[in-house]
């Protein structure tokens, strides 16, 4: 196994399929884009911002966290500037070696000054599509799909998912939905499932993060998810026994939902710096990542929201290199399984694992 260096980290392609488009602004743009609309914030400067966003996601307090999102959203209310943040959004993964994301973000969050929902989809759509060609013509191409996000603690998951399909043939890969779990399961949102699997449309389900096993269920087994966002408190189902099976992989005993997760293929969108400060894991060492990798569930890497978090791929990659003992090999297995759980057609996922990842990551050295 290889040990890469901080250079090789950054040279080596990377996929991500959990990033929210309001949590990853740039801290000028935030201020620049504040000072036009005549909106507060809690820091004038770029630096102090962002160190303001770092150390309230930090705070340990949740109201001090969802603050954050109150400044982001609120310049995020105008086609120019819905498509500036998101033409930023797409270079600035560019530059950090990723080749392939999928950013969400919940259209009925930015219908402040008057746009309707389709408006917000079209001008974030553009955005995207803007900020590509530019890293492309930077020699840093990026594949973008959007996931349209509905918020679990309101009504109006039926309309976004129809907001959803109706873009599908514009970059819209597939629906999500956020927010609050505990009080707010995703069965309440059967109509919208039921939709989305009758129209044949990928579905993604914050689950598993602040709330446990019991959303991970619903979210699986009632809502038919093809994918885990989060999905980190499905270790809760695991006890680790000690030693080695005869595959020399941690002996273990899975539970009746881990071992259907694990079994059917279901990818885990986990999100290590994020989970740091929401408390669902001590340190990088002992994040569920490196175990569940280990158990060979397929595990991807992702930033969450790379603006309260300070982070990057680069910056994940890098702290499980240096924290949990992953090796090169290890980020080009996580990379793959992205890239083999992204919700763009198959024969476009199996030209860029190919034809960019697996060529690069032997360049670098990947056994």
């Amino acid at each position: 196994m290889t040990t890469p260096d901080a250079a090789t980290v950054a040279r080596a392609p990377k996929a991500l399929l959990h990033d929210h488009l309001d949590g990853g602004l740039r801290p000028a743009t935030v201020v620049e884009l504040a000072a036009q609309l005549g909106h507060e914030l809690p820091a004038a400067d770029p630096d102090g911002l962002g160190r303001w966003f770092r150390d309230s996601a930090d705070s340990g307090s949740l109201v001090r966290y969802l603050e954050t999102f109150v400044h982001t959203v609120a310049v995020m209310q105008t086609k120019e500037h819905l498509h500036r943040v998101a033409a930023e959004c797409a270079l600035d993964l560019a530059a950090d070696g990723v080749v392939y994301a999928e950013v969400r973000y919940a259209p009925e969050q930015h219908l402040e000054r008057g746009l309707s929902l389709d408006e917000v989809v079209v001008a974030v759509q553009e955005g995207f599509a803007a900020g590509s060609a530019q890293a492309a013509d930077q020699g840093t191409p990026i594949r973008i799909g959007t996931l349209v996000t509905a918020m679990r603690h309101a009504a109006r998951s039926r309309e976004i998912a129809e907001l959803a399909v109706r873009h599908r043939d514009e970059g819209v890969v597939g629906f999500d939905i956020a927010g609050a779990e505990a009080g707010f399961p995703p069965s309440r949102h059967l109509d919208a499932f039921d939709y989305l699997h009758r129209e044949n449309f990928h579905v993604t389900i914050h689950a598993g993060e602040a709330f446990g096993l019991p959303s991970i269920w619903e979210a699986v087994q009632v809502c038919g998810a093809d994918r885990l966002g989060h999905g980190v408190r499905i270790v809760d189902d695991i006890e680790v026994l000690g030693g080695t099976d005869r595959f020399g992989h941690p002996a273990a005993r899975l539970g009746r939902i881990a071992a259907w997760v694990r079994d059917t293929r279901i990818p885990l969108e986990l999100c290590p710096m994020s989970n740091l400060q929401t408390g669902a894991a001590a340190s990088i060492a002992e994040h569920p990542i490196t175990l569940l990798k280990d158990l060979r569930f397929r595990v991807t890497l992702n930033t969450d929201n790379r603006l309260m978090s300070a982070t990057s791929m680069t910056r994940e990659m890098t702290a499980l290199v240096d924290e949990a003992g992953w090796s090169l090999e290890d980020l080009r297995w996580v990379t793959i399984n992205a890239l083999k759980s992204a919700f763009i057609p198959f024969d476009e996922r199996l030209a860029i694992i190919e034809e960019v990842v697996k060529p690069a990551y032997a360049a670098l050295g990947a056994r």
